[in-house]
């Protein structure tokens, strides 16, 4: 963490919107979304998982249910997110929840097996998207993989909606047309591809993932 806050976009894109974010979510097919997203992760007893700007705790509670021995983290900068997400998580089982930033991760190198991240990686600037891959590559274990679920497929289809309900059109651009894997292996990433995708009448959901070089 830095001495000052830094900027960061709350979950629902303002403060007040907080309490509309979950609903929001489950109305958009985020939950199902999310689901897939664990099955993809290959999630085994016994592994260290990281949900990096975990928000309000969905996908942490959600692998907590489904996977009870297996020590999962969240870390997000908005403690206003991250007391809901106590209460969520507190339902679901044991998750520790740490705040901070996605391109500062305060955990040592090679000590988790999955980072996953749903529905965040759209809103950080383009060095915060280069920091945060660098980040997730220097704590992976060996054999070890980053998961991302975001929007991305065509931008004339889904840029112009999800600029609108998100505030963040001019970081949304980099998502389209294969962005997010390509900007995985520049940063080094080894396999990084699009494993899965699917549509929702606000666009196109890709699920990503890259593994750390061998």
């Amino acid at each position: 963490m830095t001495d000052h806050p830094r900027h960061f976009a709350p979950a629902a894109g303002h403060d007040w919107l907080l309490p509309l974010y979950d609903p929001l979510q489950r109305l958009l097919g985020g939950d199902a979304a999310r689901r897939r997203m664990v099955e993809l992760a290959e999630i085994a007893p016994g592994h260290r998982v990281l949900d990096i700007g975990c928000g309000t705790g969905s996908l942490a509670a959600l692998i907590a249910k489904r996977h009870p021995r297996v020590e999962i983290v969240g870390l997000d900068p908005d403690p206003k997110a991250l007391a809901r997400a106590r209460r969520k998580c507190d339902r679901a089982g044991t998750v520790a929840l740490d705040i901070g930033y996605s391109d500062a991760l305060p955990y040592p190198d090679a000590s988790f097996d999955r980072v996953l991240s749903s529905f965040m990686f759209h809103h950080l600037e383009a060095e915060a998207k280069r920091g945060t891959l660098s980040e997730a590559m220097r704590i992976l274990a060996p054999g070890g993989a980053l998961h991302l679920l975001d929007f991305g497929g065509t931008a004339e289809n889904t840029h112009g909606l999800l600029g609108h309900l998100f505030h963040s059109a001019e970081h949304l651009r980099e998502n389209f047309e294969g962005g997010i894997p390509a900007l995985m292996r520049e940063m080094g990433f080894a396999e990084a591809e699009e494993i899965d995708h699917r549509s929702s009448w606000i666009g196109r959901i890709t699920y990503v993932r890259g593994r750390p070089p061998a």
